[in-house]
């Protein structure tokens, strides 16, 4: 058996690409769009698909928001109530998450909702007290990564998808001390770049409400920095696009087509993401959930 002295061994890790021997590898998990809920046994899926998760042993969690159903057309009540359960069904995961709101998860978003814009749970004040900020930034071995509220508020009780400009100028400043060599995830409820207009059938479909409206300045702003992926959700479809180096990545649906089975062919589940040699990659998992 061939030895090596330590001189010679410090001698051949000196010679490892810089990343490589500053970064070391791991996997997190996004998921995304569980619409948790106590019909069509949706919470039992949640169990499952989180128990399925927490068996990978991912290093951490992202969740792409749209967490409860529904939370912008219910009472504050049954809202609290539905983030009780999301948080009692989260507790299978053992890994930290991370999580951004959707439109569902906005309480008093919608015309059909009865709560009053002076009620002091409305809007996004509840999901930020209980699952944390609406946007925020954290480093991991080396990574950073953003997390974005893309949810904009009309003023006819709809919402559109928008980064609203105080996102705008703390992204600016957040990316400005990350310098241009880190790698940078992020992660947005709404999409910023994806097909779905050209895929999905929906007859009730609006770009303003499928994509972020100010997609192209937001990506003006990221566009110095080492952008690896932007981790998407909303549209419930598994779709990559791949642009100017980024990829743009919208991992499908926890919960399918609104829990009533696959979403045009696309089956509940998750993505799993690896990073490796600077560098990531991603899949998708199932987990075996059956509609009613």
């Amino acid at each position: 058996m061939m030895h090596m002295d330590r001189r010679s061994l410090l001698g051949a890790i000196s010679f490892l690409p810089p990343v490589l021997a500053a970064e070391p590898g791991f996997s997190f998990v996004h998921f995304t769009d569980p619409h948790i809920q106590v019909e069509l046994k949706a919470a039992d899926g949640c169990r499952a698909c989180f128990a399925k998760i927490d068996q990978l042993r991912p290093d951490l969690v992202l969740a792409g928001g749209d967490l409860v159903f529904d939370a912008n057309e219910t009472s504050t009540v049954k809202a609290r109530e539905l983030f009780g359960l999301y948080e009692e069904t989260l507790k299978r995961i053992s890994a930290p998450v991370y999580a951004v709101p959707g439109n569902h998860d906005v309480i008093g978003l919608s015309n059909k909702s009865n709560v009053p814009a002076t009620d002091p749970l409305y809007g996004k004040k509840y999901f930020e007290d209980r699952i944390g900020k609406r946007y925020r930034s954290f480093d991991h071995k080396g990574w950073h990564f953003v997390l974005l509220d893309s949810i904009g508020a009309t003023a006819n009780r709809g919402f559109v998808g928008l980064i609203d400009e105080e996102q705008m100028e703390w992204l600016r400043g957040d990316l400005k001390k990350v310098g241009t060599t880190r790698p940078v995830v992020v992660l947005t409820h709404v999409p910023l770049v994806s097909g779905v207009m050209q895929i999905v059938p929906d007859p009730w479909k609006t770009a303003e409400t499928y994509l972020v409206t100010n997609a192209s300045k937001v990506l003006e702003v990221m566009k110095p920095y080492n952008l690896k992926a932007v981790l998407q959700g909303h549209t419930h479809i598994r779709e990559t696009v791949v642009y100017e180096g980024t990829q743009f990545i919208t991992s499908g649906a926890v919960s399918g087509n609104w829990w009533k089975g696959a979403r045009i062919g696309h089956p509940e589940g998750f993505g799993v993401l690896t990073v490796k040699g600077g560098e990531i990659s991603w899949r998708y998992e199932t987990y075996g959930f059956r509609a009613v």
